[in-house]
């Protein structure tokens, strides 16, 4: 094998191959005035204030999440919900008893058929409308949205 330095060309050996070694080759013995220099796209993501090119309707922090919304959501959802309506019994009674009678046989799942599902759903998604309209209000009214 020919031994002779070319230019753009270094040599690495590499350990096991028997002393053959890799060519890494220099990127500037590629250019061409007929390739267009490589640019790296900017992502517009990063840039400040950007929106990639895009008109959105919501702000960066659209969320816009505060404790006190969680804290007056759960409290406003424990009240109503823990009124005795269903047969002398609550939803949130009925929904932690019926965790504690499937825990009762622990490895096993809840069947299909269990009035557990039934609670968990229903008290689950009394929570997340609470919670919506929880932030819709606070949010709204901090931030001057019904004002007309």
């Amino acid at each position: 094998m020919n031994k002779q330095k070319v230019p753009g060309l270094h040599k690495k050996t590499v350990i096991g191959l028997g002393g053959s070694y890799v060519s890494r080759i220099n990127t500037k013995a590629f250019s061409s005035s007929f390739l267009k220099p490589t640019l790296r796209a900017k992502n517009p993501l990063r840039v400040a204030g950007a929106s990639g090119g895009r008109f959105t309707c919501f702000e960066r922090n659209w969320l816009r999440r505060d404790l006190n919304v969680v804290g007056f959501g759960l409290i406003g959802w424990l009240a109503p919900s823990s009124i005795p309506a269903i047969n002398g019994k609550s939803l949130t009674g009925l929904f932690f008893e019926s965790i504690g009678n499937e825990l009762a046989h622990f490895p096993t799942p809840p069947a299909l058929t269990s009035q557990f599902w039934l609670w968990l759903v229903t008290w689950h998604l009394g929570l997340f409308i609470c919670l919506t309209f929880g932030q819709i209000g606070f949010k709204g009214r901090t931030e001057d949205y019904f004002e007309r």
